[in-house]
């Protein structure tokens, strides 16, 4: 079966309230994860030309909040999950004993980080937006290592995915910053095992990742989709 991973990221726009109401929308349309961003918002994206800089220090979780999202995960039933961009965060993550740990693209490049993560003996998702290479990144880890395919473009289009060239034998999924579900659904029929996509209650909500974010209905039609591909395939 696909894991489906919903990226609620910074989508709860720093009000835990609506943090715990998209756990559970997630939940409740047959997602598998439900992943946030964890991130000291001036070291990791920085104030200079940076439009949403205050947005970003308002959706800068603490650490009593990921103890608190995490048991409201655990309560909905849903794996709690986090995009981790500095090394001292990881206790956090740890200290609630996630399954796995989240490697944005952003992060690809950062080897103290990658370290300390692959150190864990946790599964690593990788995100490969930001990765130029043919080959993927030396990720030296005591657990196993997801790859997934990824363009770094908000939104995508479409025909940038070039997915005839993509071998989703190599690539374990895809993380997908399109519009809509269609290329979501075209990385699983062809081969992809994990999808994370953004999620959000209402598209037009202020934030940078809203409007590219799939609703609960969206997310409801690719645990449709999945389960039927499945038996297709």
């Amino acid at each position: 079966m696909v894991e489906l991973i919903a990226e609620i990221g910074q989508n709860h726009n720093g009000d835990m309230g609506l943090a715990k109401e998209l756990i559970h929308a997630a939940k409740a349309s047959g997602a598998d994860v439900a992943k946030f961003q964890l991130f000291d918002a001036l070291s990791t994206f920085g104030k200079e030309n940076n439009p949403w800089f205050d947005y970003n220090c308002q959706t800068e979780l603490s650490r009593d909040q990921v103890e608190m999202l995490a048991d409201e995960c655990r309560n909905a039933g849903i794996e709690f999950m986090s995009s981790v961009f500095d090394v001292s965060r990881i206790a956090w993550l740890e200290d609630v004993s996630v399954k796995s740990h989240k490697v944005a693209s952003r992060s690809v490049h950062d080897r103290d980080l990658l370290t300390a993560l692959g150190n864990t003996g946790k599964r690593l998702i990788v995100s490969l937006g930001m990765w130029d290479a043919s080959t993927f990144p030396d990720v030296t880890s005591k657990g196993p290592v997801d790859f997934l395919y990824c363009i770094s473009k908000y939104p995508t289009p479409l025909d940038d995915l070039n997915f005839a060239a993509v071998d989703f034998t190599r690539y374990a999924g895809f993380s997908d910053h399109t519009l809509g579900i269609t290329a979501p659904c075209a990385a699983m029929a062809r081969g992809a095992k994990i999808i994370e996509k953004h999620f959000t209650l209402d598209k037009t909500t202020y934030g940078p990742d809203h409007e590219g974010s799939m609703t609960p209905d969206e997310l409801s039609e690719l645990d449709r989709f999945r389960r039927e591909v499945v038996l297709c395939l």
